[in-house]
């Protein structure tokens, strides 16, 4: 499996009391990085909206394992994992300056139609843009 990888440095602002990272912004961080991932692909949320649609988030699953710090760099590891409904799925690794896995997240996006229409399959504007990120991120890009 191929991740897009996205390096941001923690801010002073996104530290708590206990000097350590505040766990809702690894949520800002994923979408930093799956964002950058989808636009690869002419899936970002505003390229989706041109085509007619949206990807509401309907899951968020994330399991924190180390802190990050004031300073830190770290890394967004970004996948997407094989879905057969109209949805996009979205596989994040957090890892830390050392290379440690600081959090594990994956996010459940259902497609609709910019008026909120739940789509049952991948409309035909999308199903490609979709197939490409898919065989990019499973190594078959040619």
């Amino acid at each position: 499996m191929r991740y897009d990888e996205t390096t941001v440095q923690v801010r002073f602002n996104e530290v708590d009391a206990y000097q350590v990272v505040w766990h809702g912004h690894y949520v800002g961080w994923m979408e930093i990085g799956r964002t950058a991932l989808a636009q690869r692909f002419g899936l970002d949320p505003f390229q989706l909206s041109q085509l007619g649609y949206q990807g509401p988030v309907v899951s968020l699953e994330l399991k924190f394992l180390r802190p990050a710090r004031f300073n830190d760099l770290i890394t967004i590891r970004t996948t997407l994992e094989p879905s057969e409904a109209a949805t996009l799925v979205f596989l994040s690794e957090v890892l830390g300056m050392d290379g440690n896995c600081l959090a594990t997240g994956r996010t459940v996006h259902a497609l609709t139609g910019t008026d909120g229409v739940l789509q049952f399959r991948l409309p035909p504007a999308i199903a490609p843009l979709v197939g490409a990120l898919q065989d990019w991120c499973s190594g078959e890009e040619p």
